[in-house]
């Protein structure tokens, strides 16, 4: 059993708490977070980006993912903790673990700031049928964390000049009609991303994701930003003060100006803002209830983010096609590693000009590891890649002109008939959803169809969503678009796909202790043709890197399939070819040749 948990225990037995919530959140319910959130990675050892952690004085359980099963059994052997494999047959939720292991009148402990207000809600509920009692101010590990990471905190930056086509006020502006039309006369955002597309900023405080820590509070004639003053240069406050906004360099001071306010309605997001806010709130407040409207206002890229993120695409592309390059030509010498590749995509992304980072945790995946949807290698599990079977990078990049995220398999040497048979049909998956037609506002959970029709005929399926909304230099992970078929019995919040929605497409298939296989494009949404029947969109290739040809079984693929294929790589060939000649330009000809 490790330590921390024994640790946990003592802690919980001090303050008299029966059952401990741990989740992996920031005090802004961020999707990745500093080294000073990962509270649950310190006393677990679980690496993933998603899951809870139920702890009782005599029992504890992990619950996460289909992307994180096979890795999460693996990280947590030993550790005292049960993997709760999420949907999966006899696995309870977690707020019904939680209120079966409380007993009558007992204490729930949790760090309210990391939970969302939605969350809270719904465990105060259950538990109040054992008359339970939920103890928000509870941060324990930091009790015995001896050696803590601090906050990252550090100076914004301006978004270069072109790159966006609003600026902050008229964002504020639409912000503040959208309020009038709900009859709120307050809005707290507290979700890092809405922040900085509202305020054309961004910052690197936590890793992958370029945004700063901070709160606004936004009145009908007045807005204030809440944010640390090492967030600060002299170009940032002026231009602030230009915006007329307040800036307020004491985050706590939030939470009084919460309880102090005097209007009577407050707009606010209740799965993205903190279980502390809403218990700041007086009593009497009126809550409005719904997404931030700067949510659904960046889900819709404008035409100058559309022409930036073609930019930062061609430097994603010719990066990415370089390392395929390189990857095909070393990879029968035995020499390459899984984390050497990791270095190695950094390197050609480095070398392209606004490279900021990556924008994920990358995946570099070898044979069975490539099982594990989320599996990242280190230097104490870094596996040969071997000239046989398949290889699966998954990585993407933050450019001064937007996020990327591409994924492709690449065959390393001989593949068995099922290595092949589920290279193809991931392939033929991909291409389909991206020529897909349909009229505007349909929603990704109908179109998710498109992509898992090919394995669902055969009677195979993969534990994952195809496809997730992608921010303009902001999260890889940005709702409400979205390619999942589940979402369509969920929580109603698939508002359908316009013109400017920017969503992954990446079918995959897995069968653990074997292979994984995983091909992902970028796709903007457009508008196609009106017809007597409405609007009808479709989508545009963001990504451009060739799907390499060695793993594919031509027999398995339609004629369509095959004409698709051939017209994904022209498109390649003309937008990077301009800026490849000799053997390089040669190479990139023979990946982009016609199967048809």
């Amino acid at each position: 059993m490790k330590r921390e948990l024994e640790l946990l225990r003592e802690a919980m037995r001090e303050r008299g708490t029966d059952v401990y919530l741990l989740t992996m959140d920031d005090d802004h319910q961020s999707e990745y977070v500093g080294p000073y959130y990962k509270e649950l990675r310190f006393i677990s050892g679980f690496t993933g980006s998603a899951g809870k952690l139920a702890v009782t004085l005599d029992d504890a359980g992990l619950w996460t993912d289909g992307r994180y099963f096979v890795q999460a059994e693996r990280e947590l052997s030993g550790s005292g903790i049960r993997l709760m494999p999420m949907g999966q047959p006899g696995t309870p939720d977690i707020v019904s673990y939680i209120v079966d292991a409380l007993p009558k009148e007992g204490r729930l402990g949790m760090n309210g700031r990391t939970v969302s207000l939605s969350e809270v809600r719904k465990l105060r509920e259950a538990i109040a049928e054992k008359h339970g009692q939920l103890l928000m101010d509870m941060d324990l590990p930091g009790t015995f964390w001896t050696d803590r990471p601090a906050r990252q905190l550090n100076s914004c930056f301006m978004l270069s000049e072109g790159c966006y086509g609003s600026t902050a006020g008229e964002k504020l502006e639409r912000l503040r009609l959208r309020m009038r039309e709900l009859n709120a006369e307050s809005h707290v955002i507290a979700s890092l991303d809405d922040i900085a597309w509202l305020l054309n900023l961004r910052g690197i405080d936590i890793p992958y994701n370029p945004v700063f820590m901070s709160f606004m509070l936004i009145e009908r004639d007045r807005v204030r930003l809440y944010m640390d003053e090492r967030h600060l240069t002299g170009e940032i406050r002026a231009y602030l003060s230009r915006l007329g906004i307040e800036l307020i360099t004491d985050e706590e001071q939030l939470y009084r100006d919460l309880g102090a306010l005097s209007c009577r309605t407050v707009l606010l997001d209740p799965a993205r803002v903190n279980g502390a806010i809403g218990e700041a709130l007086p009593e009497d407040m009126r809550l409005i209830e719904q997404r931030n409207p700067s949510t659904l206002m960046k889900n819709l890229k404008d035409a100058a983010e559309m022409k930036a993120l073609k930019r930062a695409h061609v430097k994603d592309g010719l990066a990415l096609t370089r390392f395929m390059r390189y990857f095909k030509e070393e990879v029968s010498r035995g020499r390459l590693t899984e984390c050497s590749l990791v270095d190695k995509i950094h390197e050609l992304r480095a070398m392209g000009e606004g490279f900021l980072g990556e924008s994920f945790e990358t995946i570099s995946a070898y044979g069975e590891n490539a099982a594990m949807c989320h599996y990242s290698p280190a230097p104490d599990h870094d596996r040969v890649v071997e000239p046989r079977g398949l290889y699966l990078l998954d990585s993407g990049g933050q450019y001064m002109e937007g996020t990327t995220d591409v994924t492709r398999t690449f065959v390393c040497g001989p593949l068995t008939d099922e290595e092949r048979v589920s290279f193809t049909l991931t392939v033929v998956a991909c291409l389909r959803l991206s020529a897909a037609r349909f009229p505007e506002g349909t929603g990704g959970a109908v179109l998710d169809y498109a992509a898992r029709e090919v394995f669902w005929k055969r009677g195979l399926d993969y534990d994952h969503g195809t496809g997730h909304g992608v921010g303009f230099l902001l999260n890889v992970h940005e709702g409400p678009a979205a390619f999942r078929y589940k979402s369509a019995v969920g929580d109603g919040r698939d508002t359908g796909l316009y013109e400017g929605a920017f969503v992954s497409d990446e079918p995959g298939y897995y069968k653990e202790g074997s292979h994984g296989v995983r091909t992902e494009n970028l796709l903007m949404c457009v508008k196609d043709r009106a017809t007597e029947h409405g609007q009808f969109c479709r989508f545009d290739i963001y990504t451009l890197c060739p799907i390499d040809r060695d793993g594919l079984d031509l027999e398995l693929m339609e004629p369509g399939d095959r004409e698709l294929l051939d017209a994904y790589h022209r498109q390649v060939l003309e937008s990077l070819s301009p800026y490849m000649e000799g053997e390089e330009l040669e190479w990139l000809r023979k990946a982009c040749a016609p199967v048809v």
